[in-house]
């Protein structure tokens, strides 16, 4: 429930900071035990050493609207929790599990672009979500808060664009 979950972050959530996008940004929960503590559910300590490993390679990111929307009662099940909630399974990577399954790199031209098709690019300027989805195709690259493209890297991505046509 909404007043739950910014009750357990805000003491005195107003209506206003709920319907505020920064608020949620800034907010956002990225750990497990805040999580636990916010949506008032307990991990068993195996559960909870197996997700806290998961974090430590696919970071974790939920906004407060997000764990709202999890039916707590069976949240195990509940597919919001499944999309933003890390799992242990994420860690079995197959021997042919590709490091680029999306093939972004050899389609890339320039930094940040990747042109597939003829008539669209996908203009990466941003590796930060608000929500990190669980079986999100980029996974590989969301979440390296350490990486913020350069004005350099931005400009050959628009340079890319400009002076290609199609």
């Amino acid at each position: 429930d909404q007043q739950d979950i910014a009750g357990r972050i805000d003491q005195a959530p107003s209506l206003s900071k709920w319907l505020d996008w920064k608020w949620h940004i800034q907010n956002s929960v990225k750990d497990v035990d805040s999580f636990e503590k916010l949506l008032g559910v307990t991990f068993s300590p195996e559960e909870k050493a197996s997700f806290k490993e998961t974090v430590e390679k696919f970071p974790l990111s939920a906004t407060p609207y997000y764990l709202s929307l999890i039916e707590t009662d069976d949240y195990a099940n509940d597919p919001v929790f499944r999309q933003s909630f890390p799992s242990p399974k994420e860690l079995n990577i197959g021997r042919y599990d590709m490091k680029d399954p999306l093939s972004e790199d050899e389609d890339s031209p320039a930094p940040g672009i990747t042109h597939r098709y003829p008539d669209r690019v996908l203009f990466h300027i941003s590796n930060l979500c608000s929500m990190y989805c669980r079986r999100c195709t980029r996974k590989r690259k969301v979440g390296d808060e350490g990486f913020i493209p350069s004005k350099k890297q931005l400009s050959k991505g628009i340079d890319y664009i400009i002076n290609t046509p199609a």
